[in-house]
């Protein structure tokens, strides 16, 4: 079977007083996951706007990633494949080393 699809992923950020936030939507075209993430600048560190925009969008994405991997696991059970309930070990699912 051939396929070519495309999905998009779309991260609107925002800051406000050192605290960036960020929201990532993956569109499958079928579906739409909304992922989260914040970064905050600590006191003592230099104000580098484009890191927190690095760090909130990463942690939004990274969001997303988890909520697409537990789509799959449920779609590999209901297709009677995939591992049984508990814990994933790797390589299936993330690593601790990218979690």
């Amino acid at each position: 079977m051939n396929r070519t699809m495309e999905w998009t992923v779309r991260v609107d950020l925002s800051e406000d007083d050192g605290t960036t936030k960020a929201e990532a939507v993956l569109d499958t075209g079928t579906a739409k996951l909304t992922g989260h993430g914040v970064a905050r600048c600590s006191p003592q560190d230099p104000d580098v706007p484009t890191i927190g925009d690095e760090l909130a969008a990463s942690r939004a994405m990274r969001d997303v990633a988890g909520q697409l991997m537990s789509v799959a696991d449920r779609e590999l059970g209901k297709a009677g494949a995939g591992p049984g309930d508990g814990p994933v070990p790797p390589p299936y699912a993330w690593s601790d080393a990218t979690a």
